[in-house]
């Protein structure tokens, strides 16, 4: 039974009422500082640590947990006739929930504020107190969120106490949340040189990257998953969790690859703010494109290269209409899977035909924010995503033939394109829509060849986007072969003289970016 309760809480959102609903079931409340006197104000009746103590808070409130009569009776066995003894001789009385979250550290950093104001942040009787409940949890529940009030009140008030297994969970996600809370203060004390990644909520998925391998997938928890600003200046940006924000609403279950790439269409998607379409194969674009209704856009993504759009992967960044879903089932599109902000009603009953196909709704629309993990040489390599948007305005024309108003608009089309594209990538776009993709070549001129190839006649009056400046001028030629009018790249070549000229002499547009795109 629950008799005895420690409130300690910054976020204070929901605390009223929930201490006011466990004092109905008469368990006793004791509580400090300012989460007692928030209590107090809504009439609630409050037991002072230091009246359990019998010893004041001190040094500013560093010390006002840390006592062996609190810690006592959170630690010890309730099972073990010799620890219950004990207490009693010692005048230990059993604390049987901890309900404690911890000093805001990383809202703290993020204001900038004096080193001295934001190491007084840094939480030591919190943490205390949550992982002395959580390690006894054979006995002691412990809140350390208040999204898990509602679930424990329910059991208090239904059972008088709470089961082992939502105890056991509890506690885990105390050592969870106290982990990320030490990760983040260690980065912030070594000026970004040392972070810890956390994974949690892990899924078995149907096999890794081939048949013969496992995979799991699991959401990041990490300090502030970003580097600091400069190494002299303690000024991270801390960055959200990575919280699983999307769901699957039919479909097989994931494999390692399915995740990768629909990871990959729907960060394209994402480039756009017009309704676009994004067809993925083996995490390349197989097609893209944009126009006013999403339908068409659909459309026009999957003729620009019906032959690789097989066992595709589709993301749009517009409501999946019952006309959309239609399109898949009448032209018998082999579907993997399809991710969209929502659905609507009639578009999934109609994608119930096609059972095997993973419908995913997403209603995190940023996906750039999120900082990128990657193994490698044994290590972690961290980076910020390239969210670095190019307009009208950013791009620097070098050529003596100027780019019409409609080429700048495919040119800027492209470039969103070719950033999705793995390296060396050349996007062959028109009207919006990439008609020729080639992509993760060892020579950007081969990355040429192969886009023409897919674009075919298409690619006559089309613009092409490279994600790399051109060593040379032979893709260039190579361009100009198949009809490209204009080009976009980043300019910065030793070369970039020779490669202009060159542009000059087959009378093509070309402006830069003075900005890579390399995707690998």
């Amino acid at each position: 039974m629950i008799r005895r309760a420690l409130l300690s809480v910054s976020d204070k959102s929901g605390i009223e009422e929930f201490a006011k609903r466990l004092q109905k079931k008469g368990i006793e409340i004791l509580s400090t500082g300012g989460t007692a006197k928030t209590l107090s104000a809504a009439g609630i009746q409050v037991t002072l640590v230091e009246d359990v103590t019998k010893f004041p808070e001190c040094f500013s409130g560093r010390v006002k947990t840390m006592h062996p009569l609190l810690l006592g009776g959170v630690l010890f066995r309730r099972q073990d006739p010799s620890h219950v003894q004990e207490a009693e001789k010692l005048g230990i009385t059993p604390i049987d929930l901890i309900v404690v979250n911890l000093y805001p550290f990383a809202e703290t950093v993020a204001k900038k504020v004096s080193e001295q104001e934001t190491i007084e942040q840094i939480d030591i009787g919190g943490p205390t107190l949550l992982r002395s409940a959580a390690k006894n949890c054979e006995s002691v529940t412990v809140v350390s969120d208040p999204l898990d009030y509602e679930r424990v009140l329910s059991e208090i008030e239904t059972k008088g106490e709470t089961t082992p297994e939502l105890r056991k969970e509890l506690a885990a996600k105390v050592f969870l949340h106290t982990a990320a809370y030490d990760s983040m203060i260690t980065e912030w004390l070594s000026d970004g040189k040392n972070t810890g990644v956390i994974l949690t909520n892990g899924v078995q998925l149907r096999y890794g990257e081939n048949p013969h391998q496992w995979g799991n997938f699991f959401e990041i928890v990490s300090g502030f998953g970003m580097r600091f600003e400069n190494e002299s200046a303690k000024n991270p940006k801390p960055s959200t969790r990575a919280s699983r924000a999307w769901k699957k609403l039919q479909g097989k279950d994931f494999s390692y690859l399915n995740i990768l790439d629909a990871d990959a269409a729907w960060t394209a998607v994402q480039e756009f703010e017009e309704p676009t379409a994004v067809f993925v194969k083996h995490a390349n674009p197989s097609g893209i494109a944009s126009r006013k209704k999403i339908e068409e856009a659909f459309q026009l993504a999957y003729d620009a290269d019906r032959l690789s759009a097989f066992g595709v992967i589709i993301a749009i960044n517009r409501e999946c209409t019952l006309e959309i879903a239609q399109k898949i089932i009448d032209q018998k599109m082999f579907v993997e899977v399809i991710i969209a902000p929502s659905y609507a009603v009639a578009a999934l009953e109609i994608l119930t035909q096609k059972p095997n196909i993973r419908v995913i709704e997403n209603q995190h629309l940023h996906p750039t924010e999120c900082t990128q993990y990657r193994t490698s040489l044994g290590g972690m390599l961290l980076q910020n995503p390239d969210n670095r948007i190019i307009t009208e305005k950013d791009l620097t024309v070098v050529t003596r033939k100027k780019p019409t108003p409609d080429q700048i608009r495919d040119l800027l089309f492209a470039w969103k394109v070719v950033k999705h594209a793995k390296s060396n990538a050349i996007v062959f776009a028109k009207d919006l829509i990439s008609v020729g993709i080639g992509c993760g070549q060892t020579s950007r001129v081969d990355a040429t060849y192969l886009a023409a190839k897919r674009a075919r006649e298409a690619a006559k009056g089309a613009v092409m986007a490279s994600d790399a400046f051109f060593p040379f001028s032979d893709a260039v030629e190579e361009a100009a072969r198949h009809g490209i009018s204009a080009i976009i790249q980043p300019g910065g070549s030793i070369r970039d003289a020779e490669v202009i000229a060159k542009a000059d002499e087959l009378r093509l547009a070309m402006v830069t970016t003075g900005v890579r795109a390399f995707r690998h």
